[in-house]
C-alpha cells in the first residue's frame, strides 16, 4: 500500500493498467505451477520414504537361512528359579521321572500355579559339549513353533545346573505304547496319525523353518503323545543347523543304534537325509510293533529292516502288520503304500531317499507313483556296537573299526 496527500498522477490523466493485471496473473500461473511441481515431487518423496521403511522393516523380520539368532522376534522363553523347578518334582524324585534323554533325565513337575510341566535336567559331566548344547537348544526350540514338534517353555541356569522346561505330553511317548507297558494299544488311527504328523514335523525343521534343522536323534522314545495321540518331535539336544550353501556337514557321529543312517554312522556324512533314515525306520516300527534293533523278529533270526524289505520283495507286505492289530481296522493298499514309503526313507544312498515333503505327499495319495519303487536297504548291524540302550557319542574316525554293514540280500 502507498499513501499521499498529494496526488499520484496529474489531473484527468488515464493509465491502462491492463498490461499490470496480465503481469499478476502471469505470476499467479507461474506460482500455480511451482507450487504443483514441488508438492507433487515432495509427496513421490514422502512416498519412496514410507516404501523403504516398510521393506526395510520387512527384511529385518527375514533373516537369512544360515543365521537362526535372530531368526525370529518372538517373546523368548522364561527363566525359571531353580527352586521351583526343585520343589515341582519333589527334589527331582525317582517317583518323577518320565525317561531318559540324550545327555539328560526327564521328569514330570507341578509348578506352584498348578501347571503340569516336563522338566529336562541335563547331565553336564557326560559333555564337554554340554553348555553349548544348553544354549544351542534354548535358542533353537524357542524359535521353533509348530503343532507337531514339542514348545519349549522356559529355562534354569544356575551354578552348574541346567534345566529347560517343555510343555507335558501326558501320553508319554511312542516307545511307550509299540514296546512297553502299553504295547498293542495303538489303533490304526492313531499309528497313521502319528507317522504324518512326524513327517509334517521333520519336512517344517527341514524345508520351512528360518534354517535347515537336523535332528540326529529320530525315534520312538523322541516323539511324544498329546492328549489326543498326536506327535510332537522333541529332545533337541544333538540337533544341529545346516548352512544354506551346504549339502551336508562332516561330523562326529551322534546318536542311537538301530535309527542311525550309515553314511553317518560310518563315514560322519550328516545332512537332513540322515533324519529321512531315522524316519524310515520308525515307520517300520510302528507298522510291525517291533523294535529295529531286535535281532529275533517273529522267531526268526534277523533285523526288522531285513524282515520288511524281504516281505516287499515277495509281495507280502501285510505279513508285516502289527498282529495285535484288528485287519478290519485297517485298508491292505494304504498299509502296502506306507510301508514302501519307509523302505524309500531307508535306502541305500540319501541321494535317493524322497525329502521329508514330499513323504508327507506321498502319504496323502492313495498309492505310490512307479517311480517311487524303492531299492535295496543297507543296515547298520547294531550288535557290531559297544551295548548301551540310550543315546551315544563316537568319533567318526572310530565308526569305519567298530560298524559292520548288511546289504540286504541275505548276508
Amino acid at each position: 500500500m502507498r499513501y499521499s496527500t498529494t496526488s499520484f498522477f496529474a489531473d484527468n490523466q488515464t493509465t491502462n493498467i491492463n498490461h499490470f493485471l496480465k503481469q499478476g496473473d502471469s505470476s499467479k500461473k507461474k506460482a500455480v505451477i511451482i507450487g504443483g511441481v514441488v508438492g507433487g515431487t515432495c509427496f513421490i518423496l514422502i512416498i519412496l520414504a514410507l516404501f523403504a521403511l516398510y521393506m526395510r522393516s520387512k527384511s529385518s523380520k527375514m533373516v537369512p537361512k544360515g543365521d537362526i539368532l535372530g531368526a525370529t522376534e518372538l517373546k523368548g522363553p522364561v527363566n525359571y528359579r531353580y527352586k521351583d523347578l526343585k520343589s515341582a518334582t519333589k527334589n527331582f524324585s525317582e517317583k518323577y521321572k518320565l525317561g531318559e534323554q540324550a545327555f539328560g533325565d526327564l521328569y514330570k513337575g507341578t509348578l506352584k500355579n498348578g501347571k503340569v510341566v516336563a522338566i529336562k535336567k541335563l547331565d553336564l559331566s557326560q559333555s564337554e559339549q554340554m553348555e553349548k548344547d544348553f544354549e544351542s537348544e534354548v535358542k533353537l526350540i524357542s524359535n521353533i513353533h509348530h503343532r507337531n514338534i514339542v514348545r519349549l517353555l522356559g529355562c534354569c541356569n544356575k551354578g552348574q545346573e541346567r534345566l529347560l522346561v517343555y510343555e507335558y505330553m501326558k501320553n508319554n511317548n511312542v516307545g511307550q505304547f509299540l514296546f512297553g507297558e502299553n504295547k498293542g494299544s495303538l489303533s490304526w488311527m492313531q499309528r497313521y496319525a502319528i507317522i504324518f504328523g512326524t513327517a509334517r514335523g521333520l519336512a517344517y525343521l527341514h524345508e520351512e523353518f528360518h534354517v535347515c534343522v537336523i535332528h540326529r536323534d529320530i525315534k520312538a522314545s523322541n516323539i511324544l503323545l498329546d492328549d489326543d495321540f498326536q506327535p510332537k518331535i522333541a529332545d533337541f539336544g544333538l540337533a544341529r543347523l545346516l548352512p544354506r550353501d551346504q549339502s551336508h556337514l562332516n561330523t562326529n557321529f551322534v546318536g542311537t543304534m538301530g535309527y542311525v543312517a550309515p553314511e553317518y554312522a560310518m563315514h560322519g556324512q550328516l545332512s537332513e537325509k540322515v533324519d529321512t533314515y531315522s524316519y524310515g525306520v520308525v515307520i517300520l516300527e510302528i507298522i510291525s510293533g517291533q523294535k529295529s534293533s531286535a535281532l529275533k523278529v517273529d522267531d526268526e533270526s534277523e533285523y526288522l529292516l531285513q524282515r520288511a524289505w524281504k516281505l516287499y520283495e515277495r509281495g507280502m507286505h501285510i505279513a508285516f502288520v502289527d498282529k495285535t492289530l484288528d485287519p478290519n481296522e485297517y485298508d491292505a493298499e494304504e498299509v502296502t503304500k506306507i510301508i514302501e514309503i519307509g523302505l524309500l526313507c531307508t535306502q541305500a544312498s540319501p541321494a535317493a531317499r524322497p525329502r521329508m515333503s514330499e513323504v508327507v505327499r506321498m502319504l496323502k495319495r492313495k498309492s505310490l507313483m512307479e517311480h517311487n519303487q524303492p531299492t535295496m536297504p543297507v543296515y547298520v548291524d547294531p550288535t557290531s556296537w559297544p551295548k548301551r540302550d540310550t543315546s551315544v557319542t563316537h568319533s567318526s574316525s572310530s565308526s569305519n573299526a567298530v560298524l559292520s554293514t548288511s546289504i540286504l540280500s541275505g548276508r
